[in-house]
């Protein structure tokens, strides 16, 4: 008789929705039986089981056991919060304590702090990053205390911040103060524990058990640099966000290995003109396009570097790079998905070398929609590597030397579909900090927008298109990059804000991309024009990775997959397994395995993660070098925008620059200030002066931290009342007193 084949094991997501759809707790045994797993499976379905309930997917509930999470309902009676959720350390108050976010926060409003009671004494002090099983209960508007049932994660969190020695002969030991400004409060690091940590050194230390009450004691692991140094403030912010940044030797060793690909197999695309269109400071090349009339359309190719033909499936560059899960880039470095033998060496797409792709072959029609597409393995060899201000350059005069004529003429058949479709377009301009050979901030300015960046970005979303509909064509697993419209919540808040503006949007939850691009269009060139567009941003629904599709809402598109940067995204990566597995273009050593498209909803929602993470962590450097350039300007005025409105103050950011900080509540005039969430205000009961969203003020740079990267502003040509006593908040209120 044929041996019955062995069940595989469940993907996370199948193992968290049998949990908790459980009426009672479950542990293994049960997992088991329920997806007919054998002994063989015991060790990995242990490893998920940790995974789920480090993660706050699933709550321990006794020895190996697990139930569903607690969920805080965020109701307005205490009745409504339960025993216990999961929390995530966030950061310290000013006494040394922990304080922390529910992690899976389902109620209404933001999130409430919480407030960690101390552990118990010989317990190491909760730390950043840490997540517990705490027992909830309410203290106030927005706020929690919480106490600590079980310590989730496996080791404790980590600490980066500046050293401070002893005094001579004190007994004491030395202080760290935390790189992160949610961290009110030093930790003290007894003698014997310092490492050799000097003065003014950034150093990553680890809590150490505590002795109750007051500042924890916190051991130095390791010494990063000095604060103030040009690295350093990329070094802090790599290690506060956990980023991998050294690659396994065997990893750097298969990527050194690696060789050229030949024309066998292959579709010979040396002799088209491909261009490479990049920034001026692009650190990899990874897409080239090309574009010729065709009948009264035009013909588009976009080739992208054949990433999957060196780093294979389950190989140590493989599971490097998915642990990664993309590349962060910051001002001074780059942090790269995949080692530079890869990333900045074969499958960097640098002119005049012969490179393996896989590209997409478009037609479309003279009004820009698609007509047809193939997708082939190619070789191809860049016909020049030119920036957005060369290409924009060459086009105003007129510039024939390069193929760029037809690359406008089809960009601007693609604008016209664009517009037909009806997409969300915010305007809301970057930033680029421009750093002097010393590694300090030299200039910082809004990021020009130009014309040819926005051709890279319409050949770049019709590639993702048909790779999306081909791997549907295909039946093949595909990885989605996915948008949701906005929750209903968040549609009648903005309808409340804009109707104060005489604006309107379609009664109901449907809503489509193009009635929010109406609104931004009629206040264009308005005095408001920057308000609307930050509250339109704030309505809008993060995008995500997800094997399951709904659509992207923003480019009003029904389906769609990042294909075009499998150098930087591991997402774009699995597309190309997929695709290669679906077309069987190649052996198949490189294609997409029956593993990989069994656990591909964890990996996107792994890669989800990072990407977030990455983000998180490039909007820190930037404020962190800002803050640096802003140091030596204590004292001076500023025009500023207000960017954001809160219980305890305004955050307000720089014009020019883009430096952004808080003005608190105590530098307002002296009032009773009701806070609006709807309106995005703060209004004076007393005087009824109101703050608002973008709105435009003289602010006085009050402190500049170098080490958190945090700003504090005044409000210029005004005296603030001094305070007798703290301010109190009620709900939706702010008293200056």
């Amino acid at each position: 008789m044929p041996r019955k084949p062995r069940p595989e094991l469940p993907s996370r997501d199948d193992i968290r929705a049998f949990i908790r759809a459980a009426p009672g707790r479950v542990g293994k045994r049960e997992i088991a039986r329920h997806f007919g797993l054998g002994p063989e499976h015991q060790v990995a379905l242990k490893g998920v089981l940790k995974s789920l309930g480090g993660s706050g997917e699933v709550a321990p509930a006794g020895h190996k056991r697990f139930t569903a999470p607690h969920r805080p309902a965020g109701g307005s009676t205490p009745a409504s919060t339960p025993d216990s959720t999961i929390v995530q350390i966030t950061g310290t108050d000013r006494d040394g304590d922990a304080v922390g976010r529910p992690v899976d926060w389902q109620g209404n409003g933001p999130a409430p702090m919480v407030f960690m009671h101390p552990q118990p004494r010989g317990e190491p002090a909760l730390a950043p990053g840490e997540r517990v099983l705490a027992r909830l209960r309410p203290i106030g508007t927005g706020r929690m205390e919480g106490r600590t049932l079980k310590r989730l994660t496996d080791t404790p969190g980590r600490i980066v911040g500046v050293f401070s020695p002893a005094a001579p002969g004190s007994t004491l030991g030395g202080r760290i103060q935390p790189t992160d400004r949610r961290a009110k409060a030093e930790w003290t690091v007894p003698p014997g524990e310092e490492n050799g940590a000097e003065a003014n050194e950034i150093v990553l230390a680890t809590p150490l058990p505590t002795g109750g009450h007051g500042l924890k004691p916190a051991r130095v692991l390791e010494r990063l640099g000095r604060a103030g140094e040009a690295k350093s403030v990329s070094l802090v912010v790599l290690h506060t966000h956990d980023i991998p940044q050294a690659f396994p030797e065997e990893a750097i060793a298969e990527a050194e290995a690696a060789r050229a690909v030949t024309v066998r197999g292959r579709t010979d695309l040396r002799g088209l003109p491909l261009l490479t269109i990049d920034g001026a400071d692009a650190r990899d090349f990874d897409d080239a396009v090309f574009a010729e009339p065709d009948g009264a359309g035009f013909r588009l190719i976009v080739a992208i570097a054949d990433v999957a033909h060196y780093v294979r499936p389950g190989s140590p560059l493989d599971r490097e790079a998915r642990k990664r899960g993309n590349s962060c880039y910051f001002p001074d470095r780059v942090v790269p998905m995949l080692p530079e033998a890869l990333s900045n060496g074969w499958c960097s797409l640098k002119p005049h070398e012969p490179r393996g792709c896989l590209f997409v072959d478009m037609r479309i029609d003279a009004a820009g929609r698609k007509q047809s597409h193939s997708f082939g393995r190619g070789l191809m060899r860049s016909a020049a590597r030119l920036t957005y201000e060369q290409v924009q350059a060459a086009h105003d005069a007129g510039d024939f030397s390069h193929p760029i004529a037809p690359l406008y003429a089809a960009f601007r058949a693609l604008l016209a579909a664009r517009v037909a479709r009806g997409t969300l377009d915010l305007d809301l301009p970057e930033r680029k900090v421009v750093l002097d050979e010393a590694g300090q901030v030299s200039s910082i300015a809004p990021r020009p927008r130009l014309d040819s960046h926005r051709l890279i970005e319409e050949f770049m979303v019709l590639a993702n298109v048909c790779a999306a509909e081909e791997l549907e064509r295909l039946h093949q697993p595909c990885v989605y990059r996915i948008h949701a419209p906005p929750s209903e919540e968040k549609l009648e808040s903005l309808r409340s804000f804009l109707h104060g503006f005489g604006v309107s949007l379609p009664p109901g939850d449907q809503i489509h991309p193009r009635d929010l691009d109406r609104v931004l269009q009629k206040v264009a060139g308005t005095a408001e024009a920057p308000l609307v567009n930050e509250v339109v941003l704030r309505s809008q629904s993060q995008a995500a990775y997800a094997t399951e599709n709904i659509g992207h809402f923003g480019l009003a598109l029904s389906r769609y997959a990042h294909f075009t940067s499998p150098i930087r995204r591991y997402a774009d990566l699995m597309v190309h397994r997929a695709l290669i597995r679906g077309l069987k273009l190649g052996a198949g050593k490189d294609a997409l395995t029956e593993g990989e498209a069994a656990g591909l909803a964890d990996t996107a929602e792994h890669i989800t993660g990072t990407e977030r993470r990455a983000a998180v962590a490039e909007r820190d450097a930037i404020d962190r070098y800002l803050a640096a350039f802003m140091a030596d300007k204590v004292g001076a005025t500023f025009a500023a925008r207000v960017s954001g409105v809160t219980r305890f103050g305004l955050f307000v950011t720089v014009s020019g620059s883009g430096a952004t900080g808080l003005l608190p509540m105590t530098a307002l005039p002296d009032d009773f200030y009701m806070h609006d969430e709807s309106t995005h205000s703060l209004t004076g009961r007393r005087a009824h002066r109101v703050f608002h969203l973008a709105q435009e003020l003289q602010v006085v740079l009050a402190e500049a931290n170098a080490i958190t990267g945090s700003l504090m502003f005044g409000l210029a040509g005004e005296r603030a009342a001094s305070r007798r006593g703290p301010p109190v908040r009620g709900a939706g209120s702010s008293r200056r007193r």
